[in-house]
């Protein structure tokens, strides 16, 4: 039996809807990005660290950070609890299906802050 312990929000429609609201943020900011790179041909170092020094991007691509963690962790966690059962793997399924989940917490927590790092590092 899968327990909702470990789960995101802690309820399947919540976490539909994270996994779309995140989609959508995601997609927003690729789009955003293909737009500026098909408008400006000849980008230059100097016009990609412009876009990037404005406040309103730095906020916009900490979103799409905090988008692409809420999507990734939902996404995961809903791999872990269909695949990763006891049936699949025995009596292991519960040590395995924790160290999987903390293994991608641990991820996920050190790629945002590395882009935090990034981002405000510019």
């Amino acid at each position: 039996m899968v327990t909702n312990v470990t789960n995101f929000s802690r309820s399947g429609l919540y976490d539909w809807m994270a996994q779309r609201v995140s989609a959508v943020a995601l997609a927003a900011y690729f789009l955003f990005l293909l737009g500026f790179l098909l408008a400006n041909p000849g980008l230059s170092y100097a016009d990609w660290h412009g876009l990037f020094s404005h406040t309103a991007m730095r906020i916009f691509s900490l979103l799409a950070l905090v988008a692409l963690g809420v999507h990734a962790w939902v996404g995961m966690w809903t791999i872990s609890t269909d695949y990763l059962t006891p049936m699949a793997l025995g009596k292991w399924a519960t040590v395995v299906r924790f160290l999987f989940q903390g293994t991608c917490g641990v991820a996920m927590f050190t790629f945002f802050v590395w882009g935090v790092q990034i981002l405000w590092g510019i």
